[in-house]
């Protein structure tokens, strides 16, 4: 059977944008009797706060998507909360570390901050690291470690990395283009990165479907499902909504979030019908109920680029 997975951060509020996402990966699961699961990425302490885990509940609830497996639903994979799985990402790291796949970093923020301003790999990933920690002796390890503690990097192995994505197609990622990334921070903070690849692996996620922005982050966790050995599912990176301008939306333009759409009294049916028009499921935005568009999923309809708002979405509230 299919599963697939809403994981959003309790950062803020949900927004338009998210609920573009979410409505299409729902979509795409109860359109192949597939199971859908909710999970709260929540382990990035000082941004995630559990009011917006709730609200992301109540949104999703309000909307009409249901899951099968997650918060006040449970499951045979739970915990659903990713501050509640620690353990499982200390154990991944520990495998990586027993089998030689990890390396101590030592850089301080001026180093990496220098690193930052140099020409980028992957364009959301930020610069690629050049290794500076990787051949240090045991002997300047041990130096290095008085003065700070480690991050943990991943020894990414020098060869080309290519995958099929159901919306961007072929990718192709050519021998050093990632750098050796971070899966555990020096404050003992696990990475995004490493979390969810541990969590989709150990949920049997087999198709995710995310939004553009992450298109960038796929290469990277295909490396830590290869070194976990672990299957990899398939991904599918949709379009995002956008404001006129071509912008991102943001959690802080709360005018365009589900929690303002609901005080103001919008009818979840008048979103839903929006969502589907723009994702190209009806040919105007008509209200609609999430469960009358499963017929009509395809995600051929979807066009490949971002999506700019219209003012039929600007005016919702």
């Amino acid at each position: 059977m299919r599963r697939g997975r809403f994981a959003p951060t309790p950062s803020g509020p949900m927004h338009i944008g998210n609920a573009f996402t979410a409505l299409l990966a729902w979509l795409q699961m109860r359109h192949a009797s597939g199971t859908f699961v909710l999970r709260i990425e929540d382990i990035d302490g000082p941004r995630s706060r559990p009011e917006y885990a709730q609200l992301i509940v109540e949104d999703l609830t309000w909307m009409g998507l249901d899951w099968d497996e997650g918060p006040a639903t449970d499951g045979p994979y739970g915990p659903y909360l990713q501050s509640e799985r620690l353990e499982l990402y200390e154990q991944a790291v520990e495998r990586l570390q027993r089998r030689g796949r990890l390396y101590p970093c030592y850089c301080s923020r001026a180093e990496l901050a220098a690193i930052a301003s140099a020409p980028h790999g992957l364009a959301s990933e930020g610069a690629v690291y050049p290794g500076l920690c990787k051949e240090l002796s045991e002997e300047e390890r041990r130096r290095k470690a008085q003065v700070k503690p480690p991050s943990l990097r991943v020894a990414v192995p020098e060869r080309s990395i290519s995958f099929e994505d159901g919306m961007a197609g072929v990718q192709h990622v050519p021998p050093g283009a990632l750098g050796d990334f971070v899966v555990k921070r020096a404050d003992g903070q696990f990475s995004y990165q490493l979390a969810v690849v541990v969590d989709d692996a150990a949920m049997g996620i087999t198709d995710v479907l995310r939004g553009a922005d992450l298109l960038d982050s796929t290469p990277r966790q295909l490396v830590l499902y290869e070194l976990l050995e672990a299957t990899p599912p398939s991904f599918c990176h949709v379009p995002l909504l956008c404001t006129p301008e071509g912008g991102r939306l943001s959690k802080r333009n709360r005018s365009l979030s589900l929690a303002a759409l609901r005080a103001a009294g919008v009818p979840p049916e008048r979103l839903i019908g929006y969502l589907a028009y723009a994702a190209g499921l009806l040919d105007r935005p008509e209200p609609a109920q999430a469960a009358e568009l499963v017929p009509l999923f395809s995600l051929e309809r979807l066009s490949g680029e971002q999506i700019a708002l219209s003012e039929e979405a600007l005016a919702l509230g």
